[in-house]
């Protein structure tokens, strides 16, 4: 039901905005959540895109296998997926996927990219570095 006084448009793209926010996390906030325990990041790129590099700590779930390998995952916290990047929707259909079989998952805005470009922990070869922020994207610059 629309809001008192808006038309249906507006509300309708409110609508849009609230399900986005309950739905998408930004990498600060979701180094929060695995920090806190509340949530575990899950990769969800190509096996090849995992050895270049990943989330430090996350989880993978390429597409290749990924129903079989669903029930592995924790349903004790909130799954929160990525891609590559901001250009990249694959984390969006593995999320749609989790969501269907009933796991808390929130999609992380900007995906790998964006956290590394936030100078967050990075994995490769078990090796665990940080990138210096960049400070386009963090917050000490706003």
């Amino acid at each position: 039901m629309a809001d008192a006084g808006l038309s249906a448009s507006i509300a309708a793209r409110l609508a849009h905005v609230d399900a986005r926010l309950a739905f998408e996390i930004d990498v600060v906030a979701a180094a929060e959540a695995v920090a806190s325990g509340e949530a575990v990041l899950v990769d969800t790129r190509r096996q090849e895109s995992w050895y270049h590099g990943h989330i430090a700590g996350a989880l993978h779930l390429p597409t290749a296998g990924r129903d079989a390998r669903i029930a592995e995952l924790p349903r004790d916290r909130t799954l929160i997926v990525y891609g590559w990047g901001p250009g990249c929707n694959g984390a969006t259909a593995a999320a749609r996927r989790l969501l269907a079989s009933g796991f808390d998952t929130r999609e992380l805005l900007g995906g790998y990219e964006y956290w590394v470009r936030n100078g967050f922990p990075v994995e490769k070869d078990g090796v665990t570095t940080r990138l210096s922020p960049d400070p386009l994207v963090t917050a000490e610059t706003h």
